[in-house]
């Protein structure tokens, strides 16, 4: 007859599996790091699994241990919540939302407060992460990309975007392809592992204008949210993604020194994994997400 692991094992395994030590462990459950340690060895007897490499003092996780860690998470949480809700505290869903770095910093980070007054109070842990992103292990439940990355997980094109020339409005007086080319150009590079963006060079070809070396030429920042802060800052004319810079237009902190924008070759993509998917506030935060995203997008002010 097999034996059950008990609930103790299973929380110890648990706690060391995601702090990442036997003494961490014993810490938050108030028991000695031996206890942990004996707790582990039975449930991996009783399973006959090993979970835990034990090198030079420290614990890695098998594969055995990484199957089960993001589960067991979940279960924890789900009867932490039903604890908090059976004495008598007000409940607070949590949500984990993956996003591209430039997104969380200061797009998405702007609008969670309209999202906690339209649908009330919420544990969000907001992680500005590139792809890929490691899904059950951070036990993320809705994930923001560019381009098709999860084909292992449920995923929908939300919009597609496009990028602008955009400038401070001291900047703005030259409105000819070939007159921007002698302002100071702000290039996005998103580097060798990202996708391709549009270059200046591209967006030049399109104009059907000849900049020569002058499309090579400016500032240069790795992320979207750094070139569009360059080019508030009046230090050139950035190319910037209609979602991120419609605000800035809107409100006259930018402007559109140019009409020509160039599709992005990629759709915007959500991505909710199973688990998260029947959640009531993982499909709120979804359908709010897609409506932001799309308002950016087809702003009037690109148009």
């Amino acid at each position: 007859m097999v034996t059950s692991p008990s609930l103790k094992g299973l929380q110890a395994f648990e706690a060391a599996a995601r702090t990442g030590s036997f003494a961490a462990a014993a810490e938050e459950l108030s028991v000695s790091a031996a206890a942990v340690s004996q707790l582990i060895r039975t449930v991996e007897e009783q399973m006959g699994r090993k979970l835990f490499h034990r090198v030079n003092r420290k614990v890695v996780l098998t594969e055995a241990g990484v199957e089960m860690l993001p589960r067991l998470t979940m279960a924890f949480q789900e009867i932490g919540s039903v604890s908090r809700e059976l004495g008598g505290d007000a409940f607070r869903p949590r949500l984990v939302v993956s996003v591209p770095p430039s997104m969380a910093m200061g797009w998405l980070s702007q609008r969670l407060a309209g999202f906690v007054a339209s649908h009330g109070a919420a544990d969000i842990s907001l992680r500005g992460d590139d792809d890929p992103v490691p899904f059950d292990r951070e036990l993320i439940d809705i994930r923001l990309s560019y381009g098709l990355h999860y084909r292992e997980h449920p995923t929908e094109d939300i919009t597609r975007d496009a990028v602008y020339p955009v400038c401070a409005p001291g900047l703005a007086s030259a409105i000819k392809a070939e007159a921007l080319a002698g302002l100071p150009l702000i290039h996005t590079d998103w580097g060798p592992t990202g996708a391709s963006f549009p270059s200046w060079r591209n967006w030049f070809e399109a104009e059907g204008a000849q900049p020569g070396r002058a499309a090579q030429r400016g500032l240069s920042a790795n992320s979207s949210r750094a070139a569009l802060d360059l080019a508030i800052s009046g230090l050139g004319v950035a190319l910037a993604q209609g979602v991120y810079c419609a605000e800035a237009v809107e409100d006259g902190r930018l402007v559109r020194p140019a009409a020509r924008a160039i599709a992005l070759r990629q759709p915007y993509c959500l991505t909710i994994p199973e688990r998260s998917a029947r959640r009531d506030v993982v499909a709120a935060f979804r359908d709010w997400l897609i409506e932001e995203c799309r308002r950016a997008v087809g702003s009037p002010a690109l148009r």
